[in-house]
């Protein structure tokens, strides 16, 4: 336990370290740009980045648990039996992760969204978001399930296990730990990707920033606390899938 304690103070200080580090670099460059700073344009916009904000939070959130849906309903039909169901879930994940999301924004909202008359640009754009996400998703958890050796679910089934308690304590636990950083890329990706939602509409905190800096020509002043806000979304995720990393681990 005081290991753990010491292990996480050590990561909290090397992150304060570092972002300390970038933070004097950058206004080291800036300095040296001589950039007029107009910091006093943005005071009438703080409320307006605020709800960019929690809109991109609210978005985010939906379209992860969305994706984790997709992702494993993918994943569990590419392992399936079936060659109906292992071929449709393969298409579709080359498809998806063939083509750009922003095409397929386009596409979706314009195109498919329209043809079935769905008007609600918030609803539209978590389903595209997390069809986007869920097909990485698939891939990361049919590679993290395929990765368990076949000889130890030989053994689970040698001791009696039947294909319940394989999954839940051999395939998932390991599966699960050797997934976990990528996933965690994954969704710090989709946070990153709701910002191509501004362009059917959607206002969120890239569309807010876009906003301000059209209002005011001042793009750094805008831009910079949009980078500061997925910075702040970002880092807690990658803290949380380091602690289920600790979690999870164990000696081999």
């Amino acid at each position: 336990m005081e290991r753990n304690r010491w292990n996480t103070g050590r990561e909290v200080l090397v992150a304060a370290v570092l972002i300390l580090a970038v933070a004097i670099c950058s206004a080291t460059v800036f300095q040296k740009l001589s950039y007029q700073w107009n910091w006093a344009v943005m005071v009438d916009y703080w409320r307006v980045f605020l709800l960019g904000l929690g809109l991109t939070v609210v978005i985010s959130l939906g379209a992860l648990v969305v994706s984790i849906v997709i992702g494993v309903a993918l994943a569990a039909a590419q392992l399936s039996g079936s060659v109906v169901l292992r071929w449709s879930a393969r298409a579709y994940v080359e498809l998806i992760r063939g083509t750009p999301l922003l095409v397929q924004l386009l596409i979706g909202y314009f195109v498919i969204a329209n043809a079935l008359g769905l008007k609600n640009e918030f609803v539209v754009g978590v389903v595209l978001l997390s069809v986007f996400a869920g097909a990485y998703l698939a891939e990361i958890l049919r590679g993290g399930v395929a990765s368990v050796s076949a000889s130890q679910i030989e053994a689970a089934r040698a001791v009696g296990f039947d294909r319940i308690q394989i999954f839940r304590f051999v395939t998932a636990p390991q599966a699960l730990r050797r997934v976990l950083p990528a996933m965690t890329g994954e969704f710090v990706s989709l946070v990153k990707n709701s910002s191509l939602l501004s362009v059917i509409g959607i206002q969120e905190f890239t569309y807010q920033a876009q906003v301000a800096n059209a209002a005011t020509y001042n793009s750094l002043e805008a831009f910079i606390p949009l980078a500061l806000g997925y910075l702040a979304l970002t880092l807690p995720m990658a803290g949380v899938a380091a602690w289920m990393e600790r979690r999870l681990r164990y000696e081999d």
